[in-house]
């Protein structure tokens, strides 16, 4: 009976690497450093200085990529990062150390990113392996398999009884691989006897592990190649290609998938890869890998996994199944081990996260397989999230006028409110000061005068250092000189920050926007214990003609997601107990809230499992408290968090977000309040000369000229470098409010 496969592959210590390997770009010259880290420095300087000659950095083997400097560089830097995620836990792997080199701790936001794709690696290899456990012999293709630790992985759990693994790489990758594997004894050992290397294209020999250094682009020399090293086309066989096919001319990377469909005709393709080129995300995705002289290659013709589907079912492969890395994470690791990967790391880079899981994804294609290879089948049923089944409209986006290249408003988690009419605040955030990324101290503001948006600093009187450089808080306007900030954080490891009062001026002279001073002044009063939170919100309600803030939700130190309340009285700023009724709404975090008829509407956020939440709540003014109603939606709100909200004439706006599974990015949907009639709407962002990213904003709502400027947004774009929106933005709403 075949027997069940470990969940996880395992994790051990390394020793030291040789004094040198050679440069990946020039056969004969050692590399001065110790391991990859080196190797990869010098790939990029290599590419770069290809680029400065204008040749294409190309080895005698790289006909089909942009330049194997840059290629062999990105594999480098992923070997170190999966060895880092390794030291921290994510990943079982006691063979990275051996194959990376020094280690260089990444963040968590790399740790995880590099913990689904190996996640889905795995899990794909071990079904594979377990469905073919009654064949007498089995094959992996490994392609492009860099220095991977697959090998050594599979062998060390028993794996491998009548399994052989061959990978393919550039032969100046395949040599230094074998190097290593030579010198380190724990790897030698558990290849065993070595023989046949150096015939042709093999670099490394063992009984059931072949290192072939050859071009994946000239099939004929890799089917030669395979040949000698005894690769059988009739046993069923794995085809992994990691990040590799991508860098491949279109035409050669479709030729390899048909060439392995029609030379094989039992066997089974792994894929994983970028998609989604188009959005601010993939944009700025495709920009740094362009920036390593190797674009992606594969994106134009195939940017969604459903052109990727189709490009295999058409080149000779039966069965193909594909999802991005939000589903597998949701549907393909159990529960428990998602909880435990969640709590390993202070994390507070969600949109981040969701967004890079967006923006690759994992494929499975077959053929002759008895049964029928299926890997991504979900072990679990999550509701299925619809795009919009259609937009009702687009709205128009310009950047601000005389505000560009104002310093400043380049931020993300900050907060911005109307002080008065015309006049915005924004505090707080992480952003661009004096040249440098930092968690920002200066406000700044803006105010439109004739028609006009200026920009100024705002000079703080007696700075408190309680101030601390916060994000994700909330600011409340209480009058017309005084604003109360709630909560907010330092580090995500950190408690939560206190409140604090924003005195400014009572009158305000709009055409001199640098002429304001805010006070801040220190509390602590006695409802300090519950404002100690983040991303949560607070919202302005009345009860009995007393005025209360109404703080929901948002995560701490110690809880991941909070779904607790408090009423806030605003002229003692002490907690209240007011009943509420109904339903209690599900926890959440980075949701949405405004006031409305005396009570509070909240929607979308981050629920407890990290899965955004499309729920809208009304917390209802009654005579003797409030009650929690549910706002039924039609078509259903697509679930979304990191959005920015605001009321209007009955109408809700919701603005941009996060969410999951859709060809496009949110934009504006507006629900009716009445009749819960609920519309999408695409923001036309053609005259934008930038990516626009629509999370980690803030946005602030002119009624009377039914305009919204956006102010800040965007983040730390996984290894892709950190992404913030240049200029605020004005968008239009006078069209899509009288229409609906």
């Amino acid at each position: 009976m075949p027997t069940a496969l470990p969940r996880s592959l395992p994790t051990a210590l390394p020793r030291s690497l040789p004094t040198a390997l050679r440069c990946p770009c020039h056969d004969a010259r050692p590399c001065p450093g110790r391991g990859l880290r080196d190797v990869t420095a010098c790939a990029r300087r290599c590419a770069a200085a290809s680029d400065r000659r204008g040749a294409s950095g190309r080895s005698r083997v790289g006909t089909g990529v942009v330049s194997d400097c840059g290629v062999q560089g990105t594999g480098g830097s992923s070997a170190i990062s999966k060895c880092s995620a390794a030291a921290r836990g994510y990943i079982q792997d006691r063979f990275l150390r051996l194959l990376a080199g020094r280690q260089r701790r990444r963040a968590p936001l790399i740790h995880r990113g590099y913990y689904v794709r190996a996640r889905a690696v795995d899990h794909c290899v071990q079904d594979f392996l377990l469905k073919t456990q009654s064949h007498p012999r089995t094959q992996v293709l490994s392609l492009g398999a860099g220095f991977d630790s697959l090998y050594f992985r599979l062998k060390d759990v028993g794996l491998l009884h009548h399994t052989v693994v061959y990978e393919v790489d550039f032969p100046n990758v395949m040599c230094q691989k074998a190097t290593l594997i030579k010198r380190m004894e724990e790897l030698s050992a558990l290849v065993g006897d070595t023989a046949g290397e150096g015939l042709g294209a093999i670099t490394f020999s063992g009984e059931d592990y072949k290192l072939l250094g050859v071009d994946l682009s000239e099939l004929s020399e890799l089917g030669r190649a395979l040949e000698e090293a005894g690769l059988d086309n009739e046993i069923p066989t794995l085809f992994i290609a990691e990040v590799v096919l991508t860098y491949m001319e279109n035409s050669r990377s479709d030729a390899l998938i048909q060439w392995a469909a029609e030379r094989f005709p039992r066997a089974c393709f792994l894929l994983y890869e970028q998609v989604h080129p188009e959005d601010p995300f993939g944009h700025v995705m495709q920009q740094h890998f362009s920036q390593l002289n190797c674009a992606l290659r594969s994106l134009a013709q195939y940017p969604d996994c459903e052109a990727q589907q189709r490009r295999f079912l058409g080149r000779g492969w039966t069965e193909c199944s594909a999802m991005d890395m939000n589903e597998f994470f949701t549907c393909c690791i159990p529960e428990d081990e998602q909880q435990r990967v969640q709590a390993l790391e202070p994390f507070d880079e969600y949109e981040e996260w969701h967004l890079k899981c967006s923006h690759y994804f994992v494929l499975t294609a077959s053929k002759g397989m008895e049964p029928s290879w299926t890997p991504l089948l979900p072990s679990v049923t999550v509701p299925h999230r619809a795009a919009p089944v259609g937009m009702a409209g687009s709205v128009p986006a310009a950047v601000c006028a005389r505000l560009s290249g104002i310093p400043g408003l380049r931020r993300y988690g900050h907060r911005s409110v109307l002080i008065k009419p015309d006049v915005i605040l924004t505090t707080g955030g992480f952003g661009e000061e004096d040249g440098q990324h930092c968690r920002l101290r200066n406000f700044h503001v803006l105010s439109k005068h004739a028609g006009c948006w200026k920009a100024g600093c705002v000079t703080k009187k007696h700075p408190d250092k309680r101030w601390g450089e916060r994000l994700y808080h909330t600011v409340s306007c209480l009058s017309d000189s005084l604003a109360l900030v709630v909560g907010g954080r330092m580090s995500p490891s950190n408690a939560g920050l206190g409140m604090l009062w924003l005195k400014f001026p009572e009158t305000y002279n709009a055409s001199d926007p640098d002429d304001i001073a805010v006070e801040l002044v220190n509390l602590q009063p006695a409802a300090e214990p519950a404002t100690l939170r983040w991303r949560h919100s607070t919202t302005e309600v009345t009860f009995k003609g007393e005025q209360y803030l109404f703080v929901y939700g948002g995560r701490s130190a110690l809880e991941p997601v909070l779904g607790d309340w408090y009423f806030l009285h605003t002229r003692e700023l002490s907690n209240t107990v007011i009943a509420v009724d109904g339903p209690v709404p599900e926890s959440r975090h980075s949701h949405s809230a405004c006031s409305w008829e005396g009570g509070a509407l909240i929607a979308g956020g981050l629920g407890a499992a990290e899965q955004p939440l499309g729920s809208v709540f009304l917390l209802r003014k009654l005579e003797h408290g409030f009650q929690w109603q549910a706002v039924e939606t039609y078509p259903p709100l697509i679930p979304r968090y990191s959005h920015t909200a605001h009321v209007h004439e009955g109408k809700l706006l919701l603005v941009g977000g996060v969410w999951f599974h859709a060809p496009s990015v949110p934009g504006i949907t507006v629900i009716d309040l009445r009749t819960g009639l609920c519309l999408d709407y695409v923001i036309n962002v053609e005259h934008l000369e930038w990516p626009l990213m629509l999370h980690n904003h803030s946005s602030v709502f002119l009624p009377n000229e039914k305009e919204l400027v956006v102010i800040g947004g965007g983040g730390n774009c996984f290894s892709f470098g950190t992404h913030l929106n240049p200029e605020p933005v004005s968008l239009s709403l006078s069209s899509i409010l009288t229409s609906h």
